[in-house]
């Protein structure tokens, strides 16, 4: 339509044709919208360009998975709350580092090995 069509018309005709022009582009943006969710289940698919057994090569930043580590057994508690443990590894946890500041050492928190048989390896897992 041209511009002096649409001038010429009287404003219930305008909505209508702007109600008219509003249904479609719904419609067609809802077309689109599953377009590109079927392309993008496509690209996520983990089979495509012949993907390994184990799973995708790579996550979605380009990286390799990380590696699987077995689960750690805690080594120390805190005797103020003692379901809050830690392995020994990584970054120290608050409550620990306040307590070694306060003038605590690392032994006072550590767990008693007495629960585990001493013929046990250090993941925790015995051969049989």
């Amino acid at each position: 339509m041209r511009r002096q069509e649409l001038e010429a018309m009287d404003f219930e005709e305008l909505w209508l044709l702007h109600e008219e022009l509003t249904k479609i582009l719904a419609e067609k943006i809802t077309a689109e919208k599953q377009e590109l969710e079927k392309r993008l289940a496509q690209l996520n698919r983990p089979d495509q360009f012949g993907g390994t057994e184990g799973g995708p090569a790579e996550t979605a930043t380009g990286q390799p998975p990380r590696r699987k580590y077995p689960k750690v057994m805690p080594k120390y508690f805190n005797p103020l709350r003692p379901t809050e443990t830690w392995s020994g590894r990584g970054k120290q946890p608050r409550w620990l580092v306040a307590a070694l500041k306060s003038g605590h050492t690392l032994e006072e928190f550590r767990i008693p090995e007495n629960e585990e048989p001493s013929d046990t390896k250090a993941g925790g897992r015995g051969h049989s």
